[in-house]
């Protein structure tokens, strides 16, 4: 008889679909295949010279040891002052937390607040690890379907419905990703007192803060009452706002429990974040912050083309994003599934894009802008062709 070599929770995951359909399409580029690619969900941008020289001069000196597992205190302190100034919340440095990456911190922030039995709001169309890292934890998701109607954003209604003795956490990501929605601060107040009825947590995901567009403005959910910060748990990091995806740096502000659950947690996996990165993060929060003014500019010239150019195909229709580089058009009158879409659209066009089933939306795919603009207006020009071939 084979033996079961894996643990259940292993085997309940999804495979990643972004991962299988940029494998298939970094293929067809080693091949010498001209592939127009959108499923990008980093910046395109360098990293800016002075974090970089930053990390460099902390590896000269000997930045190379350990360093406290939740984070040196130079940039925990650092993260907590941002809060501060530019996001109205007021955090302690020991409710700080520095992580590998912002996935990593609401990974740290589920496994330490969720467990088997309880269960977890999550609004659909989602950013696709949030249901796995759930599952991870032993607890269930409970996905509560958006639409363009709404703006791709969960009411008050429908997350009270969803609500259950079990409930633990709802995660709200604004910006979002895959929408680029963003809720208005009212939004978030009308969700927060829901969550007080049941003292629901909070999970805010908000590493796309930096990134908006056309006026919006992005709130701090944990800024909005003293009873609001209590449950909330608050996840940024350096990885959008500063192009530093590869450095592996996000941290989470929480009450002091927490925190400190997600500092004992990390301490038993990952011991700390790398040493010399956390040196150009520190760089990043106290240096010259006209590079994200730059980069969202250009962000905007591309969201404002692409938009466009979705909006004049045949068959689809599409929601402006007003966060993040991503656009979500709706592909549902087409006649195919997004798996069968996507697949279609890379073997026919030469078009790498994300099926939206990725994100619990089967009526969507995800492109992200955040590519040339040479790759943007090639990429169009192709989908187009295949949006027509279909509805010819």
């Amino acid at each position: 008889m084979t033996p079961n070599l894996l643990a259940h929770r292993a085997t309940q995951l999804t495979p990643s679909l972004t991962l299988a359909i940029d494998a298939k399409a970094k293929k067809l580029k080693a091949d010498g295949v001209d592939v127009c690619g959108f499923g990008a969900g980093e910046p395109d941008a360098e990293t800016p010279e002075h974090i970089k020289q930053a990390a460099i001069t902390a590896l000269q000196a000997g930045m190379t040891k350990y360093t406290p597992s939740s984070g040196t205190p130079e940039l925990r302190a650092a993260i907590a002052e941002k809060l501060r100034v530019e996001n109205g919340v007021e955090y302690k440095p020991s409710q700080i937390i520095v992580n590998c990456g912002a996935k990593h911190s609401c990974y740290n922030a589920i496994l330490a607040t969720c467990q088997p039995g309880d269960e977890v709001i999550i609004p659909a169309p989602y950013w696709l690890s949030y249901p796995e890292m759930v599952k991870l934890a032993g607890a269930t998701p409970v996905i509560v379907p958006t639409d363009e109607a709404t703006g791709f954003k969960i009411r008050p209604d429908q997350f009270r419905d969803a609500m259950t003795p079990a409930t633990k956490m709802i995660i709200l990501n604004s910006p979002n990703n895959p929408t680029g929605s963003v809720y208005t601060r009212e939004e978030l107040l009308a969700l927060a007192e829901v969550a007080l009825e049941e003292d629901i947590l909070i999970l805010s995901d908000e590493i796309y803060e930096k990134i908006t567009y056309d006026g919006a403005v992005t709130t701090s959910i944990a800024a909005l009452s003293p009873d609001i910060y209590r449950l909330t748990i608050t996840v940024n990091g350096f990885s959008k706002a500063y192009s530093m995806t590869g450095w592996r740096l996000g941290y989470v502000a929480a009450p002091e429990p927490i925190a400190q659950a997600i500092d004992s947690i990390q301490s038993h996996s990952t011991s700390n974040p790398t040493s010399f990165a956390q040196a150009g993060a520190l760089a990043a929060l106290k240096g010259d912050q006209s590079f994200i003014r730059q980069m969202v500019q250009t962000f905007a010239e591309r969201r404002a083309y692409m938009f466009d150019r979705l909006s004049a195909m045949p068959g689809i229709s599409c929601v402006k994003p007003m966060g993040a580089f991503y656009m979500l058009p709706n592909i549902s009158r087409l006649g195919l599934t997004s798996t069968d879409f996507c697949t279609r659209l890379l073997d026919e066009q030469k078009v790498a894009a994300v099926p939206g089933i990725a994100f619990g939306s089967d009526a969507y795919i995800r492109l992200s802008y955040a590519c040339s603009m040479d790759n943007i207006k090639k990429g169009m020009d192709r989908l187009e062709a295949f949006c027509r071939s279909l509805t010819s």
